[in-house]
């Protein structure tokens, strides 16, 4: 995995160390730096739906971590306020699929982010997020 050196980004990293669901779904953190990220999970048979193709929600669920990942990686704790996703295309089981998340603007404790989840060079969803970053609990 590629990284910063730094605290920042270190907080993003123990996050998704810590975050059971995500690997519970084999999902792996390729790439971590200041604003971005990107990681990969392989659909598996308990992914799949009554259609034979991925549950969305597998799918929603790699590209919300990845954007969870991005976010975290300026360090405050910063959680999703909103998101929505647009499938473009189906994915199978046996499919790599990537997630790439990139910051777009961050102002004041909000952020937008945009996620292209691909099987190789082909988009199967784009996923936008808007964050929140959490204020300190009082002492």
């Amino acid at each position: 995995m590629t990284r910063k050196k730094d605290g920042a980004t270190e907080a993003a990293r123990r996050m998704f160390d810590a975050d059971r669901a995500a690997r519970g779904l084999g999902i792996e953190l390729l790439e971590l730096a200041e604003g971005s990220a990107v990681l990969r999970m392989t659909v598996t048979a308990d992914m799949v739906n009554g259609h034979g193709i991925a549950h969305g929600g597998c799918v929603f669920l790699l590209a919300d971590t990845a954007f969870a990942c991005a976010c975290n990686s300026h360090g405050p704790v910063t959680v999703a306020a909103a998101a929505d996703i647009d499938f473009v295309a189906s994915a199978h089981e046996g499919d790599v699929l990537t997630a790439e998340a990139a910051e777009r603007v961050g102002f004041g404790r909000s952020g937008i982010y945009d996620v292209t989840v691909r099987r190789g060079d082909e988009v199967v969803a784009e996923f936008r997020g808007r964050s929140r970053t959490l204020r300190p609990a009082p002492d």
